[in-house]
Order: C-alpha cells, then sequence, then structure tokens
C-alpha cells in the first residue's frame, strides 16, 4: 500500500482514535490539517455526559436487602427477582454507554475509556449497579487526564475493591489479590516485583473499605500500622504510597505506553517508539492527552504498515456501524446479544485481565455472524445463531430466547445526500473510501456490483453497496 492521502488518513485517524467517521465528518477533517483534525478530536471531547442508571443518592446497598428476608430467612424468590432487577439495570448501563460511542461527539474520551475499562478490568458482581455506574464514570472522566489520577481514583472505586476482595483484607488476615493485580496488571506488568512487594503492599492497603452508599472510606482499625519493605524501602506505608512508588517507577510508564500502543497502533511492537513515547510520558507526570496527541500526531502512525491491522473489538464493529449510518435499535436488547454473541459484553470481561482482543475476537461461529451482522442490521434478516453459555447468571439474564430480527431506523438521507455528486460506476470505491481500510480490488468491485440488481433507484444501490461492502472481510479491520 502506497502512502496515505489525506482521506484516507482521516479516515485511519477516526477509526482508531474513535469509533469510525460519518461522510460528513471525514469530508469535515480532509479539508484541515492533520494537527488541526487531531485538535477538533481533543476538543469534542472535552464535555462528558454521565451515565446515570441510579441515583447516586439512593442508598442502595439497604434498599438491596430490604424485603429479601421473611421471618429471619432469606427469600430465594426475592433474591432471584433482584438479582433480575440489578442484572436489568447494568443492562441499561451498558446501552446508555454505547449510546455515547455512537451518537456522542466525545468519541475520543469513549474509546479511551474502552480501552480503560479492559485494562481496569471489573465485572458486575449482580449485587449493587450503583457501583458498576460509578467506576464506568470514573473511566470516562479521567480518560484523557494524568493516569496518576485515574489509577488512583479507580483503585478506590468500591466495584473494584469489592471485584479484587479487598473488602476482606484487614490486619492479621490480609488478602493479596487486590495488591496483586494493581502491579501486574495496572502498573508494572508481570516480572517487575516480587512476592514480598505483594505480601507487604497488601498490608499497606488493609482498611481500604467501601460503605453501603459506594463510598470509598478508610477504616483505621482495620488498618496494618506496623512497618512494612516494599521495593526495599521500608515505613509504615498506606495504601496510598504504594500508589505513589508504582508511579515513580519508570515501568509503569513503559508497560501502560507498551499497551497503549498495540491497541492504537500495531500489536507488534516497535521497540524505540514505544521507549520514546514512555520517556514523554513519565516526565509529563503522565499526562495521557499529551502521550495520545503524539501518537496521533506522528509520521509513523500513519505508516502503511500499521492500517487494516487491528481487529475491531465486538464494541468497537457495533458502535462504528451506528455511528457511520446513525443507525437506531428500535428494542434495546439486539444489542446485548450481539455483543454476548461476538464476546465482549459491558462490564463482563471474561477476568482480571480483560480481553486479550486482536485475533482472539476472531473464531469460526464468530466470525460467520460478524460477516452477516450487516444483513441483520440493515436488512432486518432473521438470526439464527446463539451466544455462547459464559456460566454467568447475570449474563444469562439478558439472553434472546428463540430467533429474532433486528428491528432498526437507519439515517440514510445524511448518508446518501454525501455521495450526490457520485457518479454511479464510481459509487463502490466512493464508499468503500468510507468504510474500508484498504482500496478496493478489481474482482472485490466485481463481487460488491453482482450484490446490486438493475433497476435498483439510486438510494436502493447505495443501501446494497454499503451492506455488501459491510458484509466484506476488511470491514472488520481498521
Amino acid at each position: 500500500m502506497d502512502k496515505l492521502t489525506k482521506q484516507q488518513q482521516a479516515r485511519y485517524l477516526f477509526a482508531r482514535a474513535g469509533f469510525g467517521a460519518t461522510p460528513a465528518e471525514l469530508d469535515e477533517a480532509s479539508r484541515k490539517s492533520l494537527k488541526k483534525a487531531v485538535r477538533q478530536l481533543f476538543k469534542d471531547s472535552d464535555a462528558i455526559t454521565e451515565l446515570r442508571v441510579v441515583e447516586p443518592d439512593q442508598n442502595e446497598t439497604k434498599k438491596q436487602l430490604k424485603g429479601l428476608f421473611r421471618d429471619g430467612q432469606l427469600d430465594k424468590d426475592m433474591l432471584k427477582e433482584r438479582i433480575r432487577e440489578n442484572a436489568e439495570k447494568v443492562r441499561d448501563l451498558n446501552l446508555q454507554w454505547l449510546d455515547q460511542m455512537s451518537t456522542g461527539k466525545a468519541a475520543l474520551r469513549e474509546k479511551m475509556a474502552l480501552f480503560w475499562h479492559g485494562h481496569f478490568a471489573c465485572r458486575a458482581q449482580g449485587r449493587n449497579p450503583l457501583l458498576m455506574q460509578q467506576y464506568a464514570n470514573t473511566l470516562r472522566q479521567n480518560a484523557l487526564g494524568k493516569f496518576s489520577d485515574l489509577l488512583m481514583a479507580v483503585s478506590k472505586e468500591p466495584a473494584m475493591l469489592q471485584f479484587l476482595n479487598n473488602q476482606q483484607n484487614r490486619k492479621n488476615a490480609p488478602n493479596e489479590n487486590f495488591a496483586r493485580e494493581v502491579m501486574e496488571l495496572f502498573t508494572l506488568g508481570r516480572g517487575n516485583y516480587s512476592e514480598h512487594d505483594i505480601k507487604e503492599a497488601a498490608r499497606a492497603f488493609t482498611g481500604w473499605q467501601f460503605t453501603p452508599e459506594g463510598q470509598f472510606v478508610f477504616r483505621e482499625r482495620i488498618h496494618d500500622e506496623d512497618e512494612k519493605t516494599i521495593f526495599g524501602k521500608t515505613a509504615a506505608f498506606k495504601g496510598e504510597d504504594v500508589i505513589a512508588m508504582l508511579l515513580e517507577n519508570k515501568q509503569t510508564a513503559r508497560f501502560i505506553t507498551a499497551k497503549i500502543y498495540r491497541f492504537f497502533v500495531n500489536e507488534t511492537e516497535d521497540k524505540k517508539q514505544i521507549d520514546e513515547l514512555a520517556g514523554q510520558f513519565y516526565k509529563s507526570g503522565y499526562d495521557i492527552s499529551g502521550l495520545m496527541e503524539t501518537i496521533f500526531t506522528a509520521d509513523w502512525f500513519y505508516d502503511p504498515k500499521n492500517v487494516g491491522v487491528h481487529i475491531k473489538s465486538p464494541v468497537e464493529l457495533l458502535a462504528g456501524m451506528r455511528h457511520t449510518l446513525g443507525v437506531q435499535f428500535d428494542q434495546p436488547q439486539p444489542q446485548i446479544f450481539v455483543q454476548r454473541t461476538l464476546g465482549q459484553l459491558l462490564f463482563y470481561p471474561p477476568n482480571v485481565a480483560g480481553w486479550l482482543g486482536g485475533k482472539n475476537w476472531i473464531d469460526s461461529s464468530s466470525l460467520l455472524f460478524r460477516m452477516q451482522l450487516p444483513n441483520y442490521v440493515l436488512k432486518a434478516a432473521e438470526v439464527l445463531v446463539q451466544p455462547k453459555d459464559d456460566g454467568d447468571v447475570n449474563t444469562q439474564l439478558l439472553a434472546r430466547k428463540g430467533n429474532a430480527k433486528f428491528h432498526t431506523t437507519i439515517n440514510w438521507a445524511d448518508f446518501e445526500s454525501a455521495f450526490a455528486k457520485t457518479p454511479d460506476a464510481d459509487l463502490p470505491d466512493a464508499i468503500a473510501t468510507l468504510l474500508l481500510p484498504f482500496p478496493l480490488h478489481p474482482h472485490q468491485r466485481t463481487l460488491i456490483e453482482n450484490q446490486t440488481k438493475s433497476g435498483q433507484t439510486r438510494p436502493e444501490r447505495i443501501h446494497a453497496l454499503t451492506a455488501a461492502l459491510m458484509s466484506l472481510p476488511e470491514y472488520q479491520l481498521t
């Protein structure tokens, strides 16, 4: 592939820094310098719309417990009903966030927050949707700020403390789970700490708890006040001291930078580029926006070897399709169904390490569904696939029973208007420029043309070409 044209650069930028572009966005960005287009993405992400399915002032935990006991005994039917209600609220939170990714202006903020959701993986426990709401908003609020602030905020989120068992971490009976994951997954990466460091750090994190109202609290009576030796330093350390030591270690900057590089640039790391970025990241005091702007404005970011090598995650695929075509689902359930079937359900990562990504998104069953998804969404074709059973009662409650059709409303008018001056013969290539990372090969053009019918109106032809192009394997790539 030759050097990218300005339009190809803009398409690639929107695909990596957001969830793709509408024809109007691509046209506007193509008229600006690359630096101005990048700055506009950051400007559009200044504001944040909070996700809200539960009112924060509700005493959610007491509400959860109310009515679950009768004559001193746990009412199992009421418990099942409460679990179902909570799962539905987390589902609503999922859909609110997906709406922000698909239709909101702050695409870069939401893309970064999606990345952080995989990095600071936290799974809904089925008890308190308020905790997941707070966790999601913390990720989104800090997504483009300082990593130091994000790390501290997420580490003190009740959802995370619950997920990593720090509520059970007490003096005389330390639980090492939270301390281990903070080092292994959140900051240093495996092999850059000792088991002794984890044991001592766990003691420092004793007393990090949360209230029934979902607020972080430090409980001194269960905190181990004795001296600890962590990374060769000895003092009566608390949790905040451990976080500070982790941020002081340049390995944290490199670990985070390398992970961002693999997600936003290329799974094959360029050591020199990552070392330079990590040095800048550390010197800037972990400024995420500064790091991302450097990446998105670097000449090497637009090297053809980086184009078309990222496989869209299920959420990227769904949000991108919705954004580009203005797709609205008449019912919420199909969007949950798509996420479950393709293996990325927001708020339900598979484990503490998050989603593996890359080629792990593709297997024989999911690939077929991915290729058919445009027909399900754009043509209301019958869905014959069932999501995999992941053994989680919370996600099973969200399962679709039997076969169904996706009923959607699509903003075809805006999409069609972008190609008003495009000659009929050039339509396949013009639409492909918007949707695909590579220009069409002659055999692909023939294949696409064969899926249109003679006698179609121009709008019908645009619809047919769009569905056909989205069904190509290349549409799965950015």
